[in-house]
């Protein structure tokens, strides 16, 4: 603030490096949002026409963006463990057409990277990993930020880190890393010389202020949201109807959200029932997400609820408890008390 620079400027530059470096990606260009990051990689490399496979259960703006630069959102089912993308349902949906993979790290577990980037290598495929709710996570070794092609982040107030409002972009490819910053302000390489078409989707020093100090802050807080989730775990355990979270391969969860899956044979509640009851015992949760895509209206046409069986059951059946770092031990036993005696009371004699 006593800068008076708060604009794009040294500050974001700087944020940009560490990100990189935390990562393990060779670049890592900052904008807006997570959807100007998915619109910038989906701009960069699809043209129109190109068809894209996309989870079917996920936030609209991995699809959407697809449209937005005139391509085609090919929906694929998702695993029932992990939530993202299932590697088997997107081989049978590859086409002559299809140019690229957008799998979801969905709820910070990273997708099957193994498998999804073995097929991209077979059809010669380019991957844009939607990494929205994956700060941190981690895929064997590495994080999923060190992936190939390109690895596209939120900065929204919900996720791991936050700017308020924002987004990143991390690749190890030069061109796409030149081609993500040219068309983030208006395709100028100097001030005022405009050498394409562009847009204004920087991010600001100030939010980039923030980012610096999230990302310090981001090993501890990912630490603090895996030990609540083992927490819930042990305490959940067991537990009639509720089906939790399972950490499946090689990886390191993030858990931005620790979500419980209901079993609708074992409860006589539905899951908006059962959320209710929740909420009389003080206990605020979320569904992430209610309705899969093929359902929106603005893909009309684009699959029926036969093609998507496991999406369809999710968007039916997910429930997100608290699982953020600032919960004590106290708060964690309280939840889980909630939980056990709703499903309790609910389960079906």
């Amino acid at each position: 603030m006593k800068s008076g620079h708060l604009r794009a400027g040294r500050v974001v530059e700087d944020f940009e490096k560490r990100f990189a470096i935390a990562v393990g990606a060779r670049f890592a260009v900052a904008v807006n949002s997570g959807t100007a990051a998915l619109y910038l990689a989906y701009r960069a490399l699809l043209k129109p026409g190109d068809e894209i496979i996309v989870p079917d259960f996920t936030f609209i703006a991995t699809a959407s963006m697809a449209l937005a630069v005139g391509a085609k959102p090919v929906f694929a089912d998702v695993d029932p463990e992990t939530f993202t993308l299932d590697p088997a349902d997107v081989a049978r949906r590859i086409t002559r057409r299809t140019r690229a993979l957008a799998p979801v790290h969905l709820y910070g577990h990273p997708a099957d990277i193994a498998a999804l980037a073995r097929l991209a290598r077979r059809h010669r495929l380019q991957v844009i990993w939607d990494a929205a709710q994956a700060h941190g996570a981690h895929y064997g070794s590495r994080d999923v930020g060190s992936f190939a092609d390109v690895v596209c982040y939120s900065f929204y107030p919900s996720k791991n880190m936050t700017t308020g409002e924002g987004g990143m972009l991390t690749t190890s490819d030069p061109q796409f890393a030149a081609e993500f910053r040219l068309a983030r302000s208006h395709g100028e390489v100097s001030r005022y010389r405009h050498i394409r078409l562009g847009f204004n989707l920087r991010l600001t020093d100030f939010a980039a202020a923030l980012g610096r100090e999230q990302l310090r802050r981001l090993p501890a807080a990912i630490r603090a949201r895996q030990r609540n989730a083992a927490l819930l775990t042990r305490q959940l355990e067991g537990t009639p109807g509720i089906l939790l979270p399972r950490c499946v391969g090689p990886v390191g969860h993030a858990f931005n959200l620790f979500t419980l899956r209901l079993d609708s044979d074992v409860l006589n509640l539905s899951r908006d029932e059962f959320q209710e009851a929740l909420l009389r015992r003080g206990i605020e949760t979320a569904v992430h997400y209610p309705t899969p895509l093929h359902r929106q209206p603005i893909f009309r046409g684009f699959g029926n609820d036969r093609d998507f069986p496991v999406s369809v059951r999710l968007a039916q059946t997910v429930l997100s408890i608290p699982v953020h770092p600032g919960l004590t031990e106290r708060d964690i036993a309280r939840i889980a008390q909630a939980v056990r005696e709703t499903a309790k009371t609910a389960a079906r004699t």
